[in-house]
């Protein structure tokens, strides 16, 4: 078994509705999933979009980090996320940021998440579950990095 992070957000509809019903799936493939607390953002880059509610959730998975995206993606499909354009605005958007302390640089497959780093929505909801998970590219926990970026 593995230990995950997953980032989770939404900004259309019944944003909270589809975080929680991402969970309550991510839970079938993810033992002992730890939901976060939402936070309600704006949307960071990209043309104007309605805001944002994102969490965290962790737990452990036995599937590899790629089948564990294939299953984010098709999560996120079954929950109706289109892609017409990048950054375009998502009923759920759900990505793999921290797969044990792997790194990962596969096509279309990047662990750690790339830019997790720089982003406050993923890091205040990450701490408050693990503030000690150690980023394997920087040596920083994740109460580190998000001092570092509050700063």
């Amino acid at each position: 078994m593995t230990r995950v992070a997953i980032a989770l957000g939404s900004n259309l509809g019944n944003r909270e509705g589809y975080l929680r019903e991402a969970a309550r799936r991510l839970a079938a493939i993810i033992t002992g999933l730890e939901l976060s607390t939402f936070y309600d953002t704006e949307a960071v880059g990209g043309a104007p979009q309605p805001r944002f509610l994102n969490g965290a959730a962790v737990g452990t998975c036995a599937l590899s980090a790629r089948e564990l995206l294939d299953s984010l993606l098709a999560i996120e499909q079954d929950l109706g996320r289109t892609r017409p354009y990048p950054a375009a605005p998502r009923t759920v958007d759900l990505d793999l940021v921290l797969y044990d302390d792997a790194v990962i640089d596969e096509p279309g497959l990047t662990v750690p998440h790339p830019r997790f780093r720089e982003r406050l929505f993923v890091l205040e909801p990450l701490a408050e579950m693990a503030p000690e998970w150690v980023d394997p590219i920087t040596g920083k926990s994740v109460a580190q990095l998000l001092e570092a970026l509050r700063a």
